[in-house]
């Protein structure tokens, strides 16, 4: 598997009020939740992503409340991965459990810039910023992470079992 976009960047910290507002989460429809994706931190992220598109982050990406809307919200936005230097666990759980890939990378956190074309191969963990011509090594996700991902989530990997 892997995934490959234009970089959204962002610092340390990013809570899941500014992933998805409070004010949103009287819906739960992935559609509705994705065109308020970000709009607290960045007013045209949802103006400007595209499917395929990487979000990188700093430290504690996602923490906050346990909302599964705010992994909910990135995915329906059409982005394919999340690299961060360290995620809020909650969140981190709740990524998974509804299909979307994130990888922890605190080099590669650090060095992509807003704007770079990143590649990520989710078998090795190997980021590629295809822009500066450099890689990172991240964590590669498990064989059971890749099948929940795969399924677009771990409610549809278990009915498939």
């Amino acid at each position: 598997m892997k995934a490959k976009g234009s970089v959204f960047k962002y610092g340390d910290n990013v809570d899941t009020d500014v992933i998805i507002p409070a004010r949103y989460l009287n819906s739960s429809d992935p559609a509705e939740l994705a065109t308020h994706c970000m709009e607290d931190i960045d007013k045209e992220f949802i103006h400007k992503v595209k499917k395929g598109d990487i979000i990188v982050a700093n430290k504690n990406f996602g923490c906050g409340s346990s909302r599964e809307h705010a992994p909910i919200a990135i995915k329906a936005a059409g982005v394919s991965c999340v690299i961060a230097e360290t995620f809020a666990r909650i969140f981190y759980r709740n990524a998974i459990n509804i299909g979307l890939p994130i990888i922890e990378c605190p080099e590669a956190a650090k060095a992509i810039e807003a704007g770079d074309t990143v590649e990520i191969d989710f078998d090795s963990g190997v980021i590629t910023d295809v822009t500066k011509g450099t890689s990172y090594q991240g964590q590669a996700f498990p064989e059971f992470m890749q099948k929940i991902i795969e399924a677009e989530g771990l409610v549809n990997y278990i009915n498939q079992k």
